[in-house]
């Protein structure tokens, strides 16, 4: 076949193993160990910065974050993951402090 979808020598796919950043889904026990480390260790210091800046907001707060966030983490999907992870946690210190 010379045009087309199919076009090219017919070959078979090779099965290729998976890269290890393709591994990358932690199972419960990393998830518990992480989460006992987030509570003894609490948040690092730019992690404290960014919820500050969420806090004294703005409409521009989310860009300044993951600007902030990128900078420090290298890379546009961690910078994104870290903007969450910190939104999650505001949310999660605004209810215990509607509780108590």
């Amino acid at each position: 076949l010379k045009i087309g979808l199919n076009k090219g020598f017919p070959v078979e796919k090779r099965a290729v193993a998976q890269r290890p950043s393709q591994r990358r889904n932690a199972n419960a026990r990393v998830k518990l160990v992480r989460e006992v480390i987030r509570e003894v260790a609490g948040l690092m210091p730019y992690e404290k910065r960014i919820l500050d800046m969420f806090k004294t907001g703005g409409a521009g707060a989310e860009k300044r974050v993951y600007k902030f966030a990128k900078r420090r983490l290298g890379t546009h999907r961690r910078s994104v993951a870290k903007r969450e992870e910190m939104k999650n946690v505001l949310g999660q210190i605004r209810a215990r402090q509607a509780m108590a």
